[in-house]
């Protein structure tokens, strides 16, 4: 019984293994030498892992009594976790070793923390939810606060940890409520409660309390406090990593809870879930107006799209899923693509992350310039780059489900945050010409740059077809909402 069960987790175990493995190495070798090649060895096992679970799963599974679940619907979420996660430890990885703070703890934090994203993607328990969330925050707690010697990484890992506490409070209130109205700690259990009948008020409160706790991970507002200082404060590999993979997880993780725990309860939580969208889409459209620094920018734009993602969950429907894991897939090769181009922001050798150094950029460098002007043309949702498809795939599942005046809302929060893209693009190409970057962009930054902007521009043509992203999320969807 316990070796089919451990079977199912031979991912997890492997990353876990390698990372153990990896501490106890550094610790009687060479430190100095070992950080790079541990990077690429971390980077190269989570591509090796992600085509394990693409190409051997199937059908669905589970393990130690229905507490981790493997199903189509994880394998699409870890793959993209791992992709992610690999990506963004090698456009980084010149960044990081030119600013002397790449240590040995780097890659291994980040293998743990991603264990901590596949456990909650897998989550079929409340109890193995929590642990899967904890395991990737306490990781990332660190990684934020990676510089130490930078009054402005500390002080972001100290806002995310204390932020990071409240809302595991937040959940872990919640999650005892569930289990006390509904007796039990397992998903499959919950749902038989909210179904059966009226949903009790104190089982409802609870799901208020998780859904709060989930929110703050997705940096859906009003829970969004931590976002910007952490984004701003963090060196940018790091921000890079924040943008991406553990956003797919806690969305993931989100629509795991909603669907597998109160799917037969859609309508006490819908309304809660398409609040959390609107004020998540219009807050971080509005208030990216004024931000001079593009990390800060990036942060709103992440709440923005966060609210986007979270209004094809609002929808309830098989193909509000769909919707969303095709908008997060999209997202984070926008975001992967974005953070390469970021990473080579410098001045005389430092990092520079004011918007104002774009200025006339595209007269010195077009080719880069070009690149950076399809990511945000696509972040703005312009057609017919990828980016509008992931934004017509939520709009239209909102509009399938009678929730007309999301997809509305949703327009209009679209067309005010296509400002600040735009704003990019303009001071690139007609800003004042100044003295500005001069940094280097690295091989691997450069290349990211360029397949992150290739994908974008050309993955909605015939026979490519966003290489099967709609086929496959379909077949997610498909095992999450029956």
């Amino acid at each position: 019984m316990i070796g089919s069960d451990l079977a199912i987790l031979i991912p997890e175990i492997v990353l876990a293994l390698f990372a153990m493995g990896a501490l106890l190495g550094a610790v009687y070798t060479s430190k100095d030498g070992l950080s790079p090649a541990l990077t690429w060895g971390t980077a190269i096992l989570f591509v090796v892992m992600a085509f394990y679970i693409g190409v051997t799963g199937t059908g669905t599974r589970e393990a130690f009594g229905g507490m981790f679940v493997d199903d189509a619907f994880a394998r699409f979420a870890k793959v993209t976790i791992l992709l992610s996660a690999a990506a963004v430890l090698v456009i980084g990885l010149d960044r990081m070793a030119r600013s002397d703070i790449l240590r040995f703890e780097y890659p291994i934090l980040v293998t743990l923390a991603v264990i901590g994203m596949m456990m909650m993607v897998s989550a079929g328990d409340l109890m193995a939810l929590y642990m899967g969330l904890e395991l990737q925050s306490l990781s990332l707690y660190v990684v934020a606060s990676f510089r130490r010697d930078s009054v402005r990484s500390t002080e972001a890992g100290l806002k995310y940890f204390i932020l990071g506490a409240l809302s595991s409070g937040l959940l872990l209130y919640g999650a005892s409520l569930v289990y006390g109205y509904a007796g039990t700690t397992l998903f499959s259990g919950i749902i038989e409660t909210a179904t059966t009948g009226e949903m009790p008020v104190g089982l409802l409160i609870g799901l208020v309390f998780v859904m709060s706790g989930l929110a703050f991970k997705v940096s859906a507002a009003p829970f969004h406090m931590w976002t910007p200082d952490v984004y701003e404060g963090a060196p940018t590999p790091i921000t890079a990593l924040f943008a991406t993979a553990p956003k797919v997880a806690a969305m993931a993780l989100f629509a795991r809870v909603v669907h597998d725990a109160f799917g037969g309860a859609v309508g006490d939580w819908q309304q809660i879930v398409a609040f959390l969208a609107v004020v998540s889409m219009f807050l971080g459209a509005i208030a990216a107006i004024g931000q001079t620094d593009i990390k800060r920018l990036m942060a709103y734009s992440s709440i923005s799209h966060m609210g986007f993602a979270l209004m094809g969950l609002a929808s309830g429907t098989q193909q509000g899923v769909e919707a969303m894991l095709i908008y997060m897939a999209i997202y984070v090769t926008m975001n992967i693509g974005t953070f390469a181009f970021i990473l080579s922001m410098e001045k005389d050798g430092r990092p520079v992350t004011e918007i104002s150094a774009l200025s006339s950029f595209a007269s010195r460098e077009g080719t880069k310039a070009l690149a950076l002007l399809v990511m945000m043309f696509s972040l703005a949702g312009v057609p017919p780059l990828v980016g509008f498809f992931g934004k017509y795939a939520v709009l239209w599942a909102a509009v399938e489900a009678g929730m007309a005046w999301l997809a509305i809302a949703g327009v209009i929060a679209s067309v005010i945050g296509a400002y600040y893209y735009l704003r990019i693009v303009y001071l690139m190409y007609f800003g004042e010409d100044r003295e500005g970057l001069d940094g280097r962009m690295g091989v691997l930054q450069y290349a990211g740059l360029m397949v992150m902007a290739a994908l974008i521009a050309l993955a909605w043509l015939p026979g490519i077809n966003l290489l099967g992203l709609e086929g496959m999320a379909a077949a997610a969807a498909e095992t999450l909402v029956r």
